[in-house]
């Protein structure tokens, strides 16, 4: 009889890569890159950090492929401006202990704050809707030609990053960014290759897998975070998400991260969750015990998990093949060592508020505080839990001198 895994089973990627444990740091928003758009000493320090704490595969925040179209103002970039002496030592700091170092690759599409950029690009020009659609430029419709030089971008990064001495790169498809927008009818609305039925909305995400795929190899992991659904009327569905997954598979993507939600409904930071999603913790986790059913693809789930033996039963049960852990460890960057240890809930998470909701919302209080504490750690610091939502507010608005911009990705 097999016995069921536990997050101190290793599990194998591909033919080429396993994974020491089964837990999985998911990306985050760091603002750690130097002027130059760089991996900064801070950042590669912070990567250091996480290596040693025990987690199996590290996932870096998103690596933008085009300078000129960053999501957030201290993006790393990754192009042919970049320092790649910088990524090298990225990836030796990263991969310490035996960790398998992914890095995250994305382009925001319309998703760029209006500071940032004065006409961003999307399948179609369709507006950001939502509370925050203030804060955004309307885009233009990309065309053919800056199709494929964004496919090619992407391709471009996956190669480099794999001679820089990452072990593989996941495609960002979630939240609403770029490869979001392609394969959403309500964000997509083009009338050529690119869009309109599910096999053309889906084009785009698939020339940017078989690209990498054709850049790297097949010693190498590639991946994609894919949203279970965007959580509105008429946009992406459960039911093409499985579908979805069905043709990466098909293709030989290695593994999918689960999440949902876009800017406009921001179901990736825990918004609106039934009761029984609470119960158990993880946010996309009944979605992910459906595909499960569908796929012999390793699935993660990231989002909600704070206790051990709530992880392990998920493992059990087959609801996922890894515990995608995200926050926890801008708190305590040894999280997943303590796990291992047999600790049942090595940090308590704690909401961080300042009690007025506007005002919470206006400077992303949710991911600034945890990028305030990755800021310490990488300067050489302890996080720091107790830090009051206040003193996170005041030192926002130092660093962007009084001008809060847009909701950024969790």
């Amino acid at each position: 009889m097999t016995a069921h895994p536990s997050i101190a089973t290793p599990i194998d990627i591909n033919s080429h890569i396993t994974s020491k444990n089964r837990l999985f740091k998911s990306a985050m928003s760091e603002q750690l890159a130097d002027k130059q758009a760089n991996p900064s000493a801070e950042l590669i320090r912070l990567y250091k950090e996480w290596a040693e704490g025990g987690t199996g595969i590290v996932l870096t925040g998103n690596v933008m492929i085009d300078r000129n179209a960053l999501g957030e103002p201290r993006n790393v970039v990754l192009d042919k401006q970049s320092d790649l002496q910088r990524f090298r030592d990225w990836a030796v700091a990263g991969s310490a202990n035996n960790t398998e170092l992914w890095m995250q690759l994305n382009h925001p599409g319309k998703q760029i704050p209006s500071v940032l950029c004065k006409e961003p690009v999307s399948p179609s020009a369709i507006p950001l809707g939502g509370d925050m659609a203030a804060m955004f430029n309307p885009p233009r419709a990309l065309t053919e030609a800056e199709i494929e030089d964004i496919i090619g971008r992407f391709a471009w990064a996956a190669e480099q990053a794999k001679l820089c001495g990452f072990s593989g790169v996941q495609i960002h498809a979630a939240h609403g960014y770029l490869c979001s927008q392609f394969l959403s009818p309500l964000q997509n609305q083009r009338s050529d290759q690119w869009g309109g039925s599910f096999e053309n909305r889906c084009r785009f995400v698939l020339e940017v897998y078989r690209a990498i795929r054709r850049a790297v190899g097949s010693d190498f992991a590639v991946a994609i975070k894919l949203n279970s659904a965007d959580f509105q009327r008429g946009g992406f569905s459960e039911d093409e998400s499985a579908e979805l997954v069905k043709l990466l598979e098909a293709e030989g993507i290695d593994l999918v991260e689960i999440s949902g939600g876009n800017y406009e409904q921001p179901s990736m930071v825990g918004a609106d969750q039934k009761p029984s999603t609470v119960a158990r913790e993880a946010y996309f986790i009944e979605f992910a015990q459906q595909l499960a059913a569908q796929t012999n693809l390793p699935l993660v789930v990231t989002g909600g998990f704070r206790t051990l033996s709530v992880m392990n039963r998920a493992l059990a049960e087959g609801s996922c093949a890894m515990i995608g852990i995200a926050r926890p460890l801008a708190v305590l960057p040894n999280y997943s060592a303590r796990l291992l240890d047999g600790e049942e809930c090595p940090l308590p998470m704690r909401k961080i508020t300042t009690g007025i909701a506007k005002l919470d919302t206006a400077v992303m209080l949710d991911i600034t505080w945890y990028e305030h504490q990755l800021e310490r750690i990488g300067l050489g610091k302890s996080a720091k839990p107790g830090m009051s939502a206040w003193r996170s507010v005041l030192k926002t608005f130092w660093a962007l001198g009084g001008v809060v911009v847009s909701r950024r990705r969790a």
